[in-house]
Formats: C-alpha cells, sequence, structure tokens
C-alpha cells in the first residue's frame, strides 16, 4: 500500500470511529451509578502498585458523604501506608494478615460512640455528652460509600471486620492510640487488583415480601 493510500486509509478510519462516538448512545447516570453498585466485589489480593494521595482523599471525601443519624458525623479515618506499621497494628494471629500485607493502603474507619448535644426533650437546652445510638448506622454507611468510591475508581478493596470482636478491635484501638469513645469499626483493605475478581449475584427473590413477611 502507497503512503497516500494509507494516509487515506487511516484518515476513514478516524472518521468512523468518530462518527460512532457521536452516535454512541448516552449512557445515563441511573445505569451508571447501578453498573459500579453490581460489579463492586470484594478483592484479597493486591499489585505492588501505589495508590496516590490524591485517590486516598477522593475515597476519604466519598466516605464523608454518607448519611449520618442526626447529621453528628461521628466518623473519623486512620489511613496507613507503612508496611512495615501493619504487623505492629494487627495480631499475627490475625486471618486478614496476608491481606493486609499486600495492600497499598489500608483505611480504618473509626466512629465516636458518644455525642455532644443538646437533650432531645430540650432543643434549646445546655449541650451534654450522651451515647450516640447511631454510630454503627454511620459507620456502615462510610464503609460502603467508601468500597463504592473504590470500585468506581478501577481499585480493589475488601471490609475485614474489626468491631465487634475485641481481639482486633483492642491491639488497633491500642496502637493507634484512639480515644476511650472512639471504636475501629472497619479495616479497609486495598489497592490494584491482581486477579480478576468478579461480583456476586446476591439477588433471592424469596427474601422480598411485599405487605407482610
Amino acid at each position: 500500500m502507497s503512503r497516500k493510500s494509507l494516509l487515506a486509509a487511516l484518515a476513514a478510519a478516524l472518521m468512523v470511529a468518530a462518527s460512532s462516538c457521536v452516535n454512541a448512545p448516552e449512557v445515563s447516570t441511573e445505569q451508571i451509578v447501578l453498573d459500579n453498585i453490581f460489579s463492586r466485589k470484594s478483592v484479597r489480593s493486591f499489585t505492588d502498585e501505589p495508590v496516590t494521595p490524591q485517590q486516598i482523599e477522593t475515597l476519604l471525601r466519598a466516605g464523608m458523604a454518607a448519611p449520618s443519624g442526626s447529621n453528628i458525623q461521628p466518623w473519623s479515618f486512620v489511613v496507613l501506608q507503612d508496611k512495615d506499621r501493619y504487623l505492629e497494628i494487627f495480631s499475627e494471629n490475625n486471618f486478614n494478615q496476608r491481606v493486609f500485607a499486600q495492600s497499598a493502603a489500608i483505611i480504618v474507619v473509626c466512629s465516636d460512640t458518644t455525642v455532644v448535644r443538646a437533650p432531645r426533650n430540650d432543643p434549646q437546652g445546655t449541650p451534654v455528652k450522651m451515647v450516640n445510638g447511631t454510630w454503627r448506622d454511620d459507620a456502615g454507611a462510610v464503609t460502603e460509600n467508601i468500597l463504592l468510591a473504590v470500585e468506581a475508581m478501577g481499585l480493589g478493596a475488601v471490609w475485614t471486620a474489626c468491631y465487634p470482636y475485641h481481639d482486633r478491635m483492642d491491639p488497633v484501638k491500642s496502637s493507634l492510640g484512639l480515644p476511650a469513645e472512639v471504636v475501629p469499626y472497619s479495616v479497609v483493605a486495598l489497592g490494584h487488583p491482581a486477579g480478576d475478581d468478579q461480583p456476586k449475584d446476591k439477588w433471592k427473590p424469596e427474601k422480598v415480601h411485599y405487605g407482610k413477611w
């Protein structure tokens, strides 16, 4: 093929590609969001590629966008990226140790079990320290938001339980220097997936009840 013919063929190919992009159906926001939810999976094997500070901040912003009971926002986060510190924080007999050792970063989702606010029966009264009854719900919503953001960013992660197991909570709480009223709720290990993990289809119609059980 002559140089002139090659250039003509290349130009034609580019025109076809551009035309197909123009005519491609627009994907709705609804479909993008649903695809991301249905694609989320637990990833337990990671490459050596690091995650960037910008990616970490995006994940934390996504976490903090979660709903919160009475807008208390009891969450706090400890970000770990020093693998030498992992063994210091997580006991060697923790069954997630292999996952932690591979991960590029670990986000410990923490939640304050208390809140300082005016009594419910006296909204204008003096704020007092009291138990926050929804801290677990808020921490769970935060963790799920982070996992969905991980999926959207092409990363991988796994939610490893911390609360309510004292053999996991206590070493983490002590090593990270958490205040007495703050609980390490979940430990999210993340990085770039090393394999081809697939989401599970968890839809079970028999678990749905309309009107009553």
